[in-house]
């Protein structure tokens, strides 16, 4: 029960055992924790001003990278663009350069056919006329062979003759 009513001794000499203590601590023990508490607060300061700093640069980067990209973006476009006209280019080229090289084939090809196809007709009346003489010979030889039929056969022609 004397807990619950101290007697005056003991609330002196707790009292003075608490400013003994209190004092030492406000002596030693304060500063070096009020010291401890002022590094602590500054190091997060700082710690928060860096980070603060370390946001900024990270948009400032976000959006120098996201400018980059869009550089990027527009220069593989240009280029893509470039490479479909240089296609194009070629292509029409190509189309330009096969249509001539067939022209070239047709017309090539059409006086080639025009000389053989005269050529040819060359080659049958030359034929013609060679089979015709064989004809012409076989049939007189046979015809003249008589002395009567050469006259008869002589006298035919300067009739034809003299009627033209």
């Amino acid at each position: 029960m004397e807990l619950i009513s101290p007697d005056f001794g003991y609330i002196f000499w707790m009292t003075l055992a608490f400013g003994i203590v209190f004092f030492f601590i406000a002596k030693f023990a304060f500063p070096v924790i009020g010291k401890a508490l002022k590094n602590r607060e500054q190091k997060i300061s700082e710690a928060l001003e860096q980070a603060e700093r370390t946001h900024e640069e990270m948009k400032n980067l976000q959006a120098k990278n996201e400018e980059l990209l869009k550089q990027a973006r527009e220069e593989r476009e240009e280029m893509l663009n470039e490479a479909r006209i240089s296609r194009d280019k070629i292509i029409e080229e190509a189309k330009e350069k096969a249509k001539a090289e067939t022209n070239r084939l047709v017309e090539s090809a059409k006086e080639t056919i025009e000389n053989e196809r005269k050529a040819a007709m060359t080659d049958i009346k030359n034929e013609i006329a060679n089979i015709s003489i064989k004809v012409a010979e076989k049939i007189l030889e046979r015809e003249l062979s008589k002395d009567e039929a050469q006259m008869e056969y002589i006298d035919k022609i300067i009739k034809e003759t003299e009627q033209q």
